[in-house]
């Protein structure tokens, strides 16, 4: 077996080993433990690095008070990840700022830390991949890499109509994902505004019956997170209550 962290922190176990008066077979579990750790950390980082998110984000920095619109059982529920292995989708949906992307993102730090293949595309750059191929005559052999990881996330689907050749691309991608991976999708329209998003009604149903059949949907209501940030720096002023107007005197009448 070829150790490739062990060496360099060999002499280290070995001399705590040597106040902790260890046994032999228990210092052998401290160097497994090692080479492990060094292995495991590398998969982590280099399937961060295929996945293409934007940055790193965790479930632990999502300010969950900020939010009380998702329920905190659903989040906990999604983050054991068994809705990948069952190849089930998550829709996120919202508004602009309130942290759509952050709760995709996080979850597919998740899965990648539990060793699951991940890719993330905004669906600008999803869409620009497909249409690309299918002029270059690659459409089949980019429809299957998009296929293999076991979590898709497209982030910001409705920012911008799509063609009904495009939502066309879409339903096939979901063909071949169906029943086999999961996908995580955000969006800032509710379901009964994606006929005019996909441009077709009937495309879009279809699309909706495929997408919803094994699916979490995860509406978040509320202020925007960059709203609030501006307001906590003072480049906006603080929302301040609507009061009522001091009811007219006896003196005083409407008109």
């Amino acid at each position: 077996m070829h150790f490739e962290y062990l060496p360099d922190r060999l002499d280290g176990i070995l001399e705590e080993a040597g106040k902790r008066d260890l046994d032999d077979q228990s210092i052998l579990s401290e160097e497994l433990k090692i080479e492990w750790e060094g292995r495991y950390q590398k998969g982590v980082s280099f399937r961060l690095a295929l996945s293409r998110f934007p940055v790193v984000k965790t479930l632990e920095t999502f300010d969950l008070s900020f939010q009380p619109s998702i329920a905190p059982r659903t989040i906990r529920e999604l983050s054991g990840l068994s809705f990948i292995d069952r190849a089930e989708n998550v829709i996120f949906l919202g508004p602009s700022g309130v942290g759509k992307t952050h709760r995709a993102i996080s979850l597919g730090v998740k899965a990648v830390e539990a060793g699951y293949r991940v890719l993330f595309l905004s669906f600008e750059d999803f869409l620009g991949k497909l249409r690309k191929a299918h002029v270059e005559k690659k459409l089949e052999k980019t429809l299957t890499v998009l296929t293999l990881p076991k979590l898709l996330i497209l982030d910001e689907i409705g920012y911008l109509p799509l063609s009904r050749d495009e939502a066309s691309l879409f339903f096939r991608l979901l063909c071949r994902r169906y029943e086999k991976a999961s996908l995580i999708l955000t969006s800032n329209k509710s379901f009964l505004d994606w006929g005019e998003v996909f441009g077709d009604q009937t495309l879009a149903t279809a699309i909706l019956n495929r997408l919803l059949h094994y699916a979490t949907t995860v509406n978040i209501k509320g202020e925007s997170f960059r709203l609030k940030e501006r307001r906590r720096s003072g480049l906006m002023e603080s929302k301040t209550p609507v009061t009522k107007e001091d009811p007219p005197k006896d003196d005083e009448t409407s008109e």
